[in-house]
């Protein structure tokens, strides 16, 4: 079935419309997300859309604001090794410009398993992921203010910025320990230890 190209979809419900028929030609269902690390289409230009830093979308310069139509564009994201990310079917890969990460960490739930702390994190799309060695969360420190910015891997290059609210709860769970000869501010989950930075660098930041 011929679609029009996704970088001349007129609008964000048409777009949606044409990556959903795309997937649906897979023969994989619509079970889960679309395997799109498995296809291999040719890039095709880039396309007028934008993640700005708080996690809102932007098509041709307007919001999308159907949550619906965000996960599912959400759910063909794909980070190449280039460093950009892109929307994907199986026909086509257009570039879209990701202002810091694609997602951002919105919730974030504290369990205990086998005596050890695991933290959980809810997307603004929708995912749910559980912080460990499979996910492992990093964190730069940004700017003249020294700002602190934790990220969560999602999947496959994907990042969640972990959103201001929560990474205060997330600091909350910190604890001092010795790495390497040098004691280390760490976050624990699902049995993995996550440096977040110097524990002197910590009380100087706090000063």
């Amino acid at each position: 079935m011929a679609t029009e190209p996704i970088n001349q979809a007129g609008d964000a419900a048409g777009l949606a419309a044409m990556i959903a028929r795309a997937s649906e030609q897979t023969g994989d269902g619509t079970r889960g997300l679309p395997p799109v690390e498995r296809w291999n289409p040719p890039f095709c230009g880039d396309l007028d859309m934008e993640i700005r830093a708080d996690g809102t979308w932007f098509y041709m310069g307007t919001p999308i604001g159907r949550a619906p139509l965000v996960r599912l564009f959400s759910t063909v994201l794909r980070k190449d090794e280039d460093g950009r990310t892109y929307l994907v079917t199986p026909v086509e890969k257009v570039g879209i410009r990701v202002i810091d990460a694609p997602f951002v960490a919105v919730e974030m739930q504290v369990a205990e398993r086998d005596g050890a702390a695991v933290l959980s994190f809810r997307t603004n799309v929708g995912d749910v992921v559980e912080a460990g060695a499979d996910h492992p969360l990093r964190f730069e420190v940004f700017g003249e203010n020294r700002e602190l910015k934790p990220y969560l891997l999602v999947r496959a290059r994907l990042e969640a910025l972990v959103s201001r609210a929560v990474m205060y709860d997330l600091v909350a769970l910190g604890e001092t320990q010795e790495i390497d000869g040098e004691a280390m501010f760490v976050i624990r989950s699902g049995g993995t230890v996550f440096p977040v930075m110097p524990q002197a660098e910590l009380d100087a930041l706090a000063t």
